[in-house]
């Protein structure tokens, strides 16, 4: 190799090195940054993935709460159904047990002159004498006296005899109404124990309700969510709504509310908390209004109908919905338990729940909603 290719080679070899060098300067930064982006994407990944994970886990334990908060509604309908047939029955048995006394008061006021009667008769009987009658067959002197006599004697005896028959009759009756009213007693005792029993398994499911409501209260919702879970409530009940109007089938001429506007009395009375129409959450309004009410207190039905549905419903808790004829429909909700079932007939101003404040509120209330033909109505135009 003379010294011209020696110097060549050197100097490619010198390009090359330096070339490599440039490169690597310029490469180096590119490297350090994509790795850098490479490590927050895999960061970013993993947040999210650890975010849903734990969404996941927030709405099964929410799914679970609102689960447990159903049957705690139900727990508490059923109870309270109970307590109030219970109370029913109670005073019904008292009232019998007011009339058995009453009867038992009047059969002693008889027996006790029945008693005295009989004493006059006895005591009459025995200062005669036993031997008088037969005195009277062995005379002879006067026969139409001793007629006389005799017909009296026997209309005595008569009369002695039909006064034991009643007095007999007193006593057997006044058995037979202490019988019963023992036998009330003992069921009265029973229904008593029973309604102990009830209020506080009702004050417990109540307890437990209070609890999941606090839970539930404490995994709050994001704006977002809480926007979600109101349209998908809102979605299950137009649903439901859709699913019942082809089951109306009214045995009775169904007339409809179209000519009853500011006739009608409200279902429940009490102050209004939210109005038809004004702001629910976002941009989701109140389709019917919010009365506030004393706890159990009866909630009527606003007209004629038929229920269509009676039963929980996943925000509105425990619902009744009466098919008033010509497509209109009256929606009665949150409340603690439901004295109608499907296929009822109602009449206006019967009772067909009592208030509450199932589906998750805190205090009492009533939800109640006017529909005509699947569209909500402002209520406050057919109710004074």
């Amino acid at each position: 190799m003379n010294l011209c290719q020696w110097i060549t080679k050197i100097t490619i070899s010198l390009c090359t090195l330096l070339c490599v060098f440039t490169l690597s300067c310029f490469s180096a930064p590119f490297v350090d940054t994509q790795s850098s982006t490479n490590k927050k994407l895999k960061d970013v990944t993993s947040e999210i993935s650890q975010t849903k994970s734990a969404l996941k886990t927030v709405n099964k334990k929410r799914m679970a709460l609102e689960k447990k908060l159903k049957k705690s509604d139900l727990s508490i309908s059923l109870v309270t159904k109970k307590i109030q047939k219970n109370k029913k029955s109670k005073r019904n048995i008292e009232n019998s047990l007011l009339e058995l006394q009453k009867t038992k008061n009047t059969l002693l006021t008889n027996k006790k002159h029945q008693e005295s009667l009989l004493a006059k008769q006895l005591r009459a009987a025995y200062s005669a004498g036993h031997h008088d009658y037969i005195k009277l067959l062995l005379n002879q002197e006067n026969p139409a006296s001793i007629q006389r006599t005799i017909t009296q004697y026997q209309y005595i005896n008569n009369a002695r005899i039909t006064e034991i028959e009643s007095f007999k009759q007193t006593i057997k009756e006044l058995a037979l109404i202490e019988e019963q009213q023992n036998s009330q007693s003992i069921t009265l005792n029973k229904v008593t124990l029973q309604l102990t029993s009830d209020k506080a398994s009702l004050e417990k499911n109540k307890a437990q309700r209070t609890t999941t409501l606090k839970l539930l209260k404490k995994d709050q919702l994001s704006k977002k969510q809480q926007l979600n879970k109101l349209i998908t409530e809102e979605k299950n009940l137009l649903a439901m709504l859709k699913k019942i109007k082809s089951l109306i089938k009214s045995t009775k001429k169904l007339n409809g509310l179209a000519k009853l506007k500011r006739k009608l009395n409200w279902p429940v009375s009490g102050k209004l908390i939210h109005t038809f129409g004004s702001q629910k959450h976002g941009y989701i309004k109140w389709k019917g209004v919010l009365k506030r009410a004393s706890l159990g207190q009866q909630v009527k039905a606003i007209y004629n109908g038929t229920v269509l549905f009676s039963d929980w419903l996943k925000g509105y808790g425990l619902v009744t919905i009466i098919d008033h004829g010509k497509g209109y429909m009256s929606l009665y909700g949150h409340n603690q338990t439901l004295l109608k079932n499907v296929g009822d007939y109602v009449e206006k101003g019967e009772p067909i729940s009592l208030v509450g404040q199932s589906g998750g509120q805190s205090l009492p209330g009533l939800y109640f909603e006017i529909r005509h033909a699947g569209r909500a109505v402002n209520p406050r135009l057919w109710c004074k």
